[in-house]
């Protein structure tokens, strides 16, 4: 008999598998999926590992295999487990990035009556209690999370849990529903040859059943199955007289069915893109690497690093490999997926979020069959089973969307996908105007090997990167302006738009007021569950928290004076908006945040309408900064440089250069050239100062002095600890607890260059109802100090986080 290690789909199953035998007669193979006894319930669990002997002297057996063709591949397996170590998350979380979409299937508890209820005297019952067995007797069983709507969840539990102590009722278990399956429908075709069919129809012609002879004579033209979309009374009337049947067939969900896309050819290289190509190019035709192909392909806005990597996937392709592309956000994924797909038709995949979850479905499986040439997404695309992988391109890698924050395993695409360029031998290549500090250190030390594209590249000819006007706000006031708009800008945009060209302007906030106040008292409206004013919305004139999304009308009188002198304050892009159309009656204006593309095609459309002069300005949040290319843009407006800068992060400096040098990037990339114009009241800041130069040098010379001087990242690494309670005083004393026995451990190890920062209230501090008090370690590598200690429920790691 042989033996199974299995990561088990249970949140009390962390970081470890747990040794299943492996029944006669049941062929299991490492990164199959299987059904597993835990406890009382029957569990999906993925094997990781074969094995002659068990880690533990009594094991139960693997109940059922849940699909015949193993999930993971070998790489994806050690992948999985190498994230679990690394970001120190469980180790089904890990697996769970690498499976089908809508896999994961929860147990669904339930309570019914005992058998000898009726034997019990029930006059003792608590009105709880009753009220349960009552609904239970009703219902004949009644599931838990019914209960929790009906008298809370804590109430529910705790009742329940009562009443099975007492054995009145009894637990059983299910797995929810299957979310996503192949989807198919009904599709008809003939039932006898095509000259028995013709016969048939002209005999109904004769009868005057015109319909039935119309779909005869269609069939009979077909050499396929066509899909029995409407008219079913005639197709049925055919199918009952034998001529015609109908069979369930499968239909592929495909996100880009209403794509339509010219095909390009390979453009001619510049010199650098030339020789950035050929090392990228040598390095796929090795065979065997002594140590992973790392690529940082630095190049200003407008270089033309896609072209260079649509031409080393084609370079991979005719190696008889494939690739990923990761972008990070998806408001970029449309621009990128034209690009690919028009050098590439038919065989570029898509996956994201916003595509419906049979679409992810069938999008993932026709990956593993190795239908694709390249898959394009964000930073979940790089989990996907892409077979024969031969090259990664990580596009803008310095965005911070590339580190998940939300969900464990808290993950950086980057990091990961350098790990499975080792584990695949796959090349990898991280591009950027701006490059992270990290990154662009490491390629000093010669870690990663940098490809220079020093010049702007237009479709004609080399172009000068737009000139850049810093604007200092206090000076505006001095002078009475108090504008949205700096003088300057104002007279910018006026121009443009009256010359016919098109204007960008940035503004990192969104809504229509950053916060309401009292003038009379200074009170703040603030969200009852988050530390945090509420902001304004003009659309829908309400109160929103951007943390949880609690909502409220904007009330008439202050809650605490009763004053009706409420004010609002603070600019975000609505607001913008609507100061741009006041000034700018006759131009056409565009929004692009978080609120104007809550629908699946928003980011499309409002790319498709601004690329065809349907606006003259765009007015957007971070969203429009990032890789995209619009030629009749010649102005660029930051609003208000300052937004991020004074937050209480080290990389603030770093992010607010970023995020400058990438929206001055889309000015410019035409013939007509390009403006750039940044209001701020801090012109002096080492960041804005090197955005306005177009120099990275300038930029990463200061702040790389900062970090050494303070240990901080690349000299050292960081983890982020954040304990979570509804009681503030627990929550902090749960973090100094902590902090103690991490200096005992340091100290009993004797472990010189760690450092616990903390415990401190986290820069939320009360988030979704919940208190947060956070720790920050800094060491060589703090995910081997915290991998042994015992780490209760209630807190989040988080191991080199972006943000603090």
């Amino acid at each position: 008999m042989g033996y199974a290690e299995v990561c088990v789909n249970s949140p009390v199953a962390p970081r470890q598998t747990f040794s299943y035998a492996i029944p006669p007669g049941l062929s299991i193979e490492a990164g199959q999926a299987v059904w597993v006894p835990f406890g009382q319930k029957i569990l999906q669990g993925i094997v990781l590992e074969l094995t002659d002997t068990p880690a533990v002297a009594e094991t139960r057996e693997i109940a059922d295999i849940i699909e015949p063709r193993p999930l993971l591949s070998p790489n994806h397996i050690s992948l999985a487990c190498w994230l679990s170590r690394h970001y120190l998350s469980p180790l089904f979380d890990a697996v769970a990035t690498m499976l089908p979409p809508g896999f994961e299937r929860k147990t669904l508890t339930f309570i019914s009556l005992s058998s000898t209820v009726d034997n019990h005297d029930l006059s003792s019952l608590t009105e709880n209690q009753a009220h349960l067995i009552e609904l239970a007797r009703k219902q004949g069983r009644i599931s838990l999370r019914e209960l929790e709507s009906k008298l809370g969840k804590k109430k529910a539990q705790a009742t329940a849990a009562q009443l099975v102590r007492r054995g009145l009722v009894v637990r059983s278990y299910e797995l929810e529903p299957v979310k996503a399956k192949p989807k198919e429908a009904p599709y008809l075709s003939l039932a006898v040859d095509a000259g028995k069919a013709r016969q048939e129809a002209a005999k109904s012609r004769e009868k005057r059943t015109a319909r039935q002879a119309v779909l005869l004579d269609f069939l009979a033209q077909q050499s396929d199955p066509k899909r029995a979309n409407s008219d079913r009374t005639t197709a049925n009337a055919l199918v009952s007289k034998g001529l015609a049947k109908i069979q369930q067939m499968p239909v592929r969900r495909d996100p880009l069915s209403s794509l339509s896309v010219n095909l390009s050819f390979p453009l001619a290289l510049t010199g650098a893109q030339e020789s950035a190509f050929r090392a990228i190019s040598q390095s796929l035709a090795q065979e065997k690497k002594e140590q992973p192909a790392v690529f940082l392909l630095h190049g200003v806005t407008g270089s033309g690093k896609t072209e260079v990597y649509l031409q080393a996937l084609a370079e991979t392709v005719r190696l008889g490999k494939r690739g990923i592309v990761l972008v990070p956000e998806i408001a970029l994924t449309p621009q990128t997926i034209e690009r690919f797909a028009s050098r590439f038709p038919g065989k570029v995949a898509v996956l994201h979020s916003q595509l419906s979850l049979g679409e992810q479905f069938d999008e993932w499986q026709r990956i593993r069959e190795g239908k694709f040439d390249v898959v394009i997404g964000p930073r979940s695309a790089i989990f996907a089973p892409q077979p024969d992988l031969g090259l990664i391109v990580i596009d803008e890698e310095h965005e911070w969307n590339y580190k998940q924050s939300d969900n464990s395993p808290h993950y950086h695409a980057r990091d990961v996908a350098i790990k499975l360029g080792e584990l695949t031998g796959a090349v990898v290549v991280l591009g950027s105007a701006t490059p992270d500090v990290e990154t662009f250190y490491h390629s000093q030390r010669g870690d990663y090997l940098r490809l220079q594209l020093p010049e702007r590249v237009t479709p004609t000819e080399n172009s000068p990167m737009p000139r850049v006007e810093v604007v200092d706000l206090r000076n505006e006031l001095k002078a009475g302006n108090r504008s949205i708009f700096s003088r300057s800008l104002y007279r910018a945009i006026d121009k443009a738009v009256t010359g016919g060209e098109q204007v960008m302007l940035f503004l990192n906030r969104r809504g229509a007021a950053t916060f309401v106040q009292c003038r009379n008292c200074g009170y703040v409206l603030a969200c009852r569950r988050c530390d945090i004013p509420l902001s304004y919305h003009l659309a829908e004139d309400k109160l929103v928290c951007h943390q949880c999304n609690y909502r409220m009308a904007v009330p008439q009188l202050c809650p605490r004076c009763l004053s009706r002198r409420i004010k609002f304050l603070g600019t975000g892009t609505e607001k913008l908006e609507q100061e741009t159309g006041h000034a700018f009656p006759a131009s056409r204006l565009l929004r692009w945040d978080s609120d104007t593309t809550t629908g699946k095609y928003s980011h499309q459309e409002i790319l498709n309408k601004f690329r065809s002069h349907q606006a003259d300005i765009l007015i957007g949040t971070q969203m429009i900064t990032k890789g995209l290319d619009l030629p009749r843009v010649t102005l660029v407006g930051v609003v208000n440089a300052d937004t991020g800068l004074n937050l209480p992060d080290f990389r603030a400096g770093e992010r607010t250069f970023q995020l400058l040098s990438q929206v001055a990037g889309r000015a410019g990339r035409g013939p007509l050239g390009g403006q750039v114009i940044i209001q701020t009241y801090t012109p002096e800041h080492y960041a804005i100062q090197a955005a306005a130069k177009h120099d990275y040098t300038l930029f990463y010379e200061k702040e790389i002095n900062y970090r050494r001087q303070l240990h901080n990242p690349p000299f050292s690494r960081l983890a982020s600890l954040i304990y979570t309670h509804t009681n503030n005083t627990l929550a902090q004393k749960e973090a100094t607890r902590m902090k103690r026995l991490f200096i005992e451990e340091k100290e009993a190890q004797g472990i010189a260059d760690l450092t616990v920062i903390g415990p401190a209230p986290a820069f939320i501090q009360r988030l979704r109802g919940r208190f947060r008090w956070q720790l920050i370690l800094r060491a060589a590598d703090p995910a081997t100090f915290l991998s042994p200690l015992p780490i209760p429920q209630g807190w989040t790691i988080d191991i080199d986080p972006v943000g603090l």
